[in-house]
């Protein structure tokens, strides 16, 4: 079975996140996408991050009724900060059977020479970048042919904005899984 790793904060998920996720199926890319909600991303300003188990209740929230995409706690357990080299290899060797590759975004791909043992990830998976406003993959195309640019849409909503948004107490209806904005609204999260 082929599964792409859609790792990231999801601080919250949002129909963004969802609409990229089950581009990956319909273009019968990976037979399923899995969701794993990263703890602690070294790359990203923690201070805004809410609890790992409430973004997994999120995302378990939002995927409920799609078989093919998965959540996953795997980083859980792991040391911190998460590193996809790690991830990916914990999860190659948990599911020997299953062959995985990695989704990110461009403004992920701009800065991969930071991420660890990169030149290692590329080796030994298959890298989907899809594209983000404002950060140009074209700019390092040529330092990472293994790397597939998606031909998809590009989704204008931010989990940041969202998060204001929030705050604001202005309507985020259209952004968010409504299930996914109950649990929001009930727990009195990004307030």
């Amino acid at each position: 079975m082929n599964i792409t790793i859609y790792s990231g904060s999801f601080n919250p998920v949002h129909n963004g996140h969802l609409a990229l996720a089950n581009y990956i199926l319909e273009q019968n890319i990976s037979d399923e996408v899995w969701f794993v909600i990263s703890p602690c991303n070294p790359l990203k300003n923690q201070n805004e991050l809410i609890d790992e188990y409430l973004r997994l209740d999120m995302v378990i929230l939002a995927i409920k009724n799609q078989a093919s995409l998965k959540a996953s706690d795997v980083e859980f357990t792991m040391p911190i900060p998460s590193y996809s080299i790690d991830t990916l290899n914990k999860l190659s060797t948990d599911f020997p059977t299953h062959t995985f590759s990695l989704l990110i975004g461009s403004d992920n791909a701009l800065v991969f020479d930071k991420w660890k043992d990169y030149s290692e990830l590329l080796r030994k998976y298959k890298v989907y970048v899809y594209p983000r406003t404002g950060y140009n993959f074209s700019d390092v195309e040529h330092l990472y042919q293994q790397m597939k640019l998606l031909d998809t849409a590009v989704h204008d909503v931010s989990a940041t904005e969202i998060r204001l948004a929030l705050q604001q107490n202005n309507s985020v209806s259209e952004l968010i899984h409504p299930d996914v904005l109950s649990y929001i609204l009930e727990n009195n999260l990004y307030q």
